[in-house]
């Protein structure tokens, strides 16, 4: 029998993103112009942005998360990231949203972010 419980272990930790739609990879591209002030890397490739979900509307939802909660420009950071993608063309509206479940590690980081920061 199938219990709740096992339904929720399945359950991915991140969101996925909606990677099908004909906005992705310019929101993605838009993402990679932000840059953790700490670190020499854009936020995508850090691994921060969590998922980037676009509506049939054209509505961008995006769900990041920080290096550390005590970041010290994590007020600011959510702005900069809609700054960057409100001007695409087709953007109905931006929403960016703050997480830290999971907390952030540096797995996430693409093989990109590696290379440049020295791990690899």
């Amino acid at each position: 029998m199938n219990q709740p419980q096992d339904r929720i272990e399945g359950t991915p930790l991140i969101k996925p993103s909606t990677t099908d739609h004909p906005l992705y990879e310019q929101v993605v591209e838009a993402c990679r112009t932000v840059f953790d002030p700490e670190i020499p890397v854009n936020i995508y490739d850090l691994g921060l942005i969590y998922t980037i979900e676009i509506s049939a509307e054209n509505d961008v939802e995006i769900l990041m998360s920080l290096t550390a909660p005590g970041c010290p420009v994590a007020g600011e950071m959510p702005g900069w990231v809609a700054d960057a993608i409100e001007p695409l063309a087709g953007v109905k509206s931006v929403n960016v949203g703050m997480t830290f479940e999971p907390p952030w590690g540096m797995e996430m980081m693409s093989d990109e972010a590696r290379l440049e920061l020295g791990f690899m």
